[in-house]
């Protein structure tokens, strides 16, 4: 069997650079906080747990803490967060992705020229949560086209357009060209990553050639599901897996070619393990 891995499977910039954060934080003996899991990676979530890393994730959690280190997630925060834990006098690491951080900039620097900020994206994922909490006035998300037909901004506004950085790029095009084409003054700022885009684009190249495809990373994960959705496209034998104990042998009864990806919250030490077990088992 040929298996094909993916070169921009796992970890991108960002991530790396905030569970590395983590990792360094939790050798100094001070009690460590992250706001919000680091990553969406319940593995890397629970090792970092286990050298005594607790996650916070509500405002009461922060308010009762007096002393420590919190560190803020890749995703990042909304300025409110990062004002109450100012307020509380404690440590705090930023490990916001700088991706992320360059959004937060703009949806400031914007809704403060009076533009109606709109963000491309989940409205329940943390980093969308993140952006619209720096925006000077409340943020319009949406994800869908049906939602893209219905909006309208507030009255004599202009509309600035941001994306979450692990949206999918052609969904983003296709969403904001719907509200273009109703004449509104526009501004668009793409902030998709470019590690996004080219983990995107490289799962759809090597779905289109394999019989059967395996797509790593956590159930909570954005970057995942939007890799499996357009994997599934190219793929009709495609299986997203959190774990190598989630992958069903059957998938890959009377297959030649077998192509891996995986998200940008995925380790390297489980994309090797399914890797290998594919290779020798297979």
């Amino acid at each position: 069997m040929e298996v094909i891995l993916a070169k921009s499977a796992g970890f991108c910039f960002g991530v790396k650079r905030a569970v590395d954060t983590v990792y360094e934080q939790a050798k100094s003996g001070k009690r460590i906080y992250t706001y919000g899991p680091i990553i969406h990676n319940e593995a890397v979530v629970q090792d970092l747990e286990a050298k005594g890393v607790r996650v916070i994730g509500a405002d009461e959690e922060l308010d009762g803490l007096t002393e420590g280190t919190v560190i803020i997630r890749s995703h990042g925060v909304s300025k409110e967060v990062c004002r109450r834990i100012e307020a509380r006098g404690l440590e705090c690491i930023d490990a916001t992705c700088p991706f992320v951080k360059r959004i937060h900039r703009i949806v400031e620097a914007e809704s403060r020229k009076g533009r109606q900020i709109v963000i491309i994206g989940d409205p329940g994922h943390p980093e969308v949560e993140g952006i619209m909490g720096w925006s000077k006035s409340p943020a319009a998300v949406i994800q869908t086209r049906q939602e893209a037909e219905n909006f309208a901004p507030e009255q004599g506004k202009e509309i600035c357009f941001v994306s979450q950085t692990t949206f999918n790029y052609n969904k983003f095009q296709e969403l904001v060209e719907i509200i273009q084409k109703k004449g509104y003054n526009v501004s668009v700022v793409n902030t998709i990553c470019n590690a996004t885009e080219e983990r995107q684009t490289e799962a759809k190249t090597i779905a289109s050639q394999v019989d059967a495809m395996i797509v790593i990373g956590g159930t909570h994960s954005s970057n995942t599901r939007k890799l499996y959705e357009i994997c599934a496209k190219e793929c009709e034998n495609t299986c997203f897996i959190q774990t190598l104990d989630d992958l069903q042998p059957d998938l890959l009864d009377s297959v030649f070619r077998v192509g891996i990806t995986a998200g940008a919250s995925t380790p390297n030490n489980l994309i090797e393990e399914v890797q290998n077990y594919v290779r020798i088992n297979f």
